[in-house]
């Protein structure tokens, strides 16, 4: 295996390869990485690829593509369903949308990183299924924090609620594998809080745009944001519990 090469640019990493990956944080790391100075998109040319699986909101993936083609190369949205363990075991799932030649010649690499892929066809609708797959999943993790603290306070072992869910038509691995720790007050990151409600943020503003209400999302929104405000912005998104403590000792003052 050839050891690692580091460039000083994104521009000169895309110079340098057949096909560039990125992989950022938010719509404006990704957009910079592609577009700003020294961006990616100045080391492109016909015959390359770029692929970006970052998620961000449709128009930035719009935006980074026209750049992309306005050089000649190619471009694939690719963002991923799953967090650090699956990213370590390559057991992502691929939302992939754009040129499909490319789709086509990536497909090794992505088997590689991950345990199935999609392709969802114009540049977009990667970004948009990726941002309704994780406003499903920040929801997900309220309800279930509710179930959790509810259970306690009327007495119920925590712990026997997990292992109920989990025999049962709701079973979700998520609440196996996040349950037992957050019954502990313990929240390792897998998934940063603040990115689970930077996807809620986005997943809000695709939904105003086509003018669907998706109230339970913004309920769950505005739980997200409590928790940044106590300081668990850098805390696995399990941590959203302790903004619905916070809430429950502030009603009882």
């Amino acid at each position: 295996m050839a050891p690692y090469r580091f460039e000083s640019s994104p521009a000169r990493v895309a110079s340098s390869c057949d096909v560039t990956f990125a992989m950022l944080a938010d719509p404006e790391s990704a957009f910079e990485v592609a577009c700003g100075a020294n961006g990616a998109a100045e080391g492109m040319a016909a015959g390359k690829g770029y692929v970006d699986v970052s998620t961000v909101d449709d128009a930035t993936s719009k935006l980074i593509g026209k750049r992309i083609t306005s050089t000649g190369a190619s471009f694939l949205e690719a963002p991923v369903s799953g967090s650090k363990k699956p990213a370590e075991d390559g057991l992502l799932i691929f939302l992939t949308a754009g040129d499909e030649s490319l789709y086509k010649r990536v497909a090794p690499l992505l088997d590689v990183m991950g345990k199935s892929r999609f392709y969802l066809g114009d540049v977009g609708n990667g970004a948009a299924m990726k941002l309704v797959v994780n406003m499903v999943m920040g929801s997900m993790m309220v309800s279930f924090a509710e179930g959790l603290l509810l259970s306690e306070k009327v007495g119920l072992d925590p712990n026997t609620v997990v292992e109920v869910i989990s025999q049962g038509a709701i079973n979700a691995p998520m609440f196996s594998l996040k349950g037992p720790s957050m019954v502990k007050a313990a929240y390792p990151t897998a998934f940063p809080l603040k990115h689970q409600q930077k996807d809620l943020r986005l997943a809000l503003a695709l939904a105003e745009s086509v003018s669907q209400p998706i109230p339970t999302a913004a309920a769950a929104n505005e739980l997200y944001k409590v928790a940044k405000s106590l300081g668990l912005a850098d805390q696995d998104f399990s941590a959203v519990i302790e903004a619905l403590k916070a809430e429950m000792q502030s009603s009882q003052h």
